[in-house]
């Protein structure tokens, strides 16, 4: 492998951004009856917001906000700062007036957190000064009140120990999270190139919509755009391109299925080009994304061009940049934030139920996340594509073994968006050799029985696949966004 090709490089990849403000609410009324207590109080707020910080987020920390003037005055650097969430610590009582303008003028969720310092007070040799450092939860009735008569309601209140109180850690975890999401909605850009697979109506969609309610700006683009970037590639460049390609994927013999066999040099060296055409086309267009799908036409250029984006876009999908086929711009949202949530997010639909195993096959041919990959993707050379034009080759895998998060999303007959969201496991085994994806999914209580409430809610066929467990998170994200989430199978649900 030539030494200007680092594969780790090319695929590290930093947690995903975010900005979180943070603020403490106090009572300056206190100060003067109990010296000490204010230094006290921001001594607290120091190990919030260094714990926050461990969590890889940019921290706007404002300080304390313990009077009226106080609370306009930080909220107006929040603004300036264009944070994405603002995480608000309950450090004593405080009169909710000395938060209301951190969710009126900032426009960002607001996650209320009253972490107490103490387990419990030692009750023989309690005092007031005490009862004031450890008094977080006072005001949370109170501050919950004051945002919902406003319109302007907590996005979350969490209820816990400063520390060795893992819940609650898990949660603001999580919010950080959250945040990650809604700073690549607010700040995305995704492709729209070419026309929805004809007759899939669940995947009609309004760009319009999506940027109204979601963020992202949706750019219109032609198979000509890529057809240009493609022809500028030179010669060196598909060189390099084989030589990651080689290195990264194997190309075992042909199983069972006729039409998965070796891969052709000419259809790889193509599809390398290509691939290279393809991030010049994100870079060109600074996507974040892109939904794209041609239905061919007698093996004309842009046929052969659209047929051949497996490979490069399962490649960027694994860096950070979804492609979603047959145009489903939906999933290409839902792929994004399962990927800005560090979960990855594959290209997936339902394939065969294996009831005796108790489990259903998830994958898709096209583009996939090969980050989250059990092992290195195969390729096969696929002298069909089924259901679409054309012939290239096909990448192969499952996706990491161990808990899994489906999230689709979809739209209502009222035409708001909804996240439909389920929680499982990928389970080891083999998978059919036919140059897509599939992995062994299993949610409870039994195949048929997930299926079965699956479907009823109504989600597109295609999702985003990712590692971990999601679901806690993704109904955070959807009560920031407005949007309906139905959780359809869930793990551990008493956590």
């Amino acid at each position: 492998m030539p030494a200007t090709i680092d594969l780790p490089a090319y695929f590290h990849r930093p947690p995903a951004p975010a900005r979180i403000g943070f603020v403490s609410l106090g009572h300056h009324v206190y100060w003067p009856q109990f010296a000490g207590l204010r230094e006290q109080l921001l001594a607290y707020h120091a190990e919030f917001a260094a714990r926050l910080a461990g969590f890889g987020v940019e921290l706007v920390d404002c300080g304390m906000s313990d009077s009226t003037t106080a609370a306009a005055r930080l909220a107006a650097e929040l603004a300036a700062a264009d944070v994405d969430l603002v995480i608000v610590f309950l450090a004593t009582y405080a009169p909710s007036a000395n938060c209301l303008p951190l969710a009126q003028r900032t426009g960002r969720p607001l996650v209320l957190a009253a972490l107490q310092p103490e387990a419990a007070l030692d009750y023989p040799r309690a005092t007031t000064y005490t009862q004031l450092c450890n008094d977080n939860i006072c005001s949370l009735p109170e501050v919950c009140c004051a945002l919902e008569r406003a319109g302007l309601p907590a996005a979350d209140a969490v209820v816990g120990r400063l520390r060795d109180d893992p819940r609650a850690w898990r949660r603001l975890s999580g919010w950080c999270d959250i945040a990650r999401g809604l700073r690549a909605l607010r700040r995305g850009r995704l492709g729209l190139m070419g026309h929805v697979y004809e007759g899939m109506l669940d995947m009609n969609s309004d760009p319009t919509m999506v940027e109204a309610l979601l963020g992202p700006h949706v750019e219109h683009l032609e198979l000509d755009d890529l057809a240009a970037c493609t022809a500028a590639v030179t010669e060196p460049e598909i060189d390099e391109r084989l030589e990651l390609i080689r290195e990264f994927f194997t190309f075992p013999p042909p199983g069972s299925d006729p039409i998965a066999g070796p891969v052709n040099p000419e259809e790889l060296a193509w599809a390398a080009r290509v691939s290279v055409g393809l991030e010049r086309l994100v870079s060109d267009f600074g996507l974040d994304g892109l939904a794209y799908y041609y239905r061919g036409r007698d093996g004309n250029a842009n046929e052969r061009l659209a047929c051949s984006l497996a490979v490069g876009s399962s490649l960027l999908t694994g860096r950070g940049v979804p492609i979603a086929g047959e145009l489903d711009l939906k999933n290409c949202v839902a792929m994004l934030l399962m990927d800005r949530l560090g979960a990855g997010g594959s290209f997936a639909e339902i394939h065969p139920i294996d009831f005796d195993g108790d489990f259903v096959l998830v994958g898709h041919d096209g583009p996939h996340h090969v980050g989250i990959a059990a092992g290195r993707p195969v390729l096969r050379g696929l002298s069909v594509l089924h259901g679409k034009s054309g012939r290239a080759p096909g990448v192969e895998f499952a996706i990491a073994h161990g808990p899994i998060t489906l999230l689709a999303l979809t739209q209502t007959r009222h035409g708001r968006f909804k996240f439909v969201v389920a929680e499982g496991e990928s389970l080891p085994g083999p998978i059919p050799a036919t140059g897509n994806t599939n992995t062994r999914a299993r949610f409870g209580p039994d195949v048929a029985d997930f299926l079965e409430r699956w479907c009823l809610a109504g989600p597109t066929h295609h999702f985003a696949l990712g590692v971990g467990h999601r679901a806690e998170t993704l109904v955070g994200l959807a009560r920031v966004l407005g949007v309906e989430c139905q959780v359809v199978a869930q793990a551990n649900c008493g956590r």
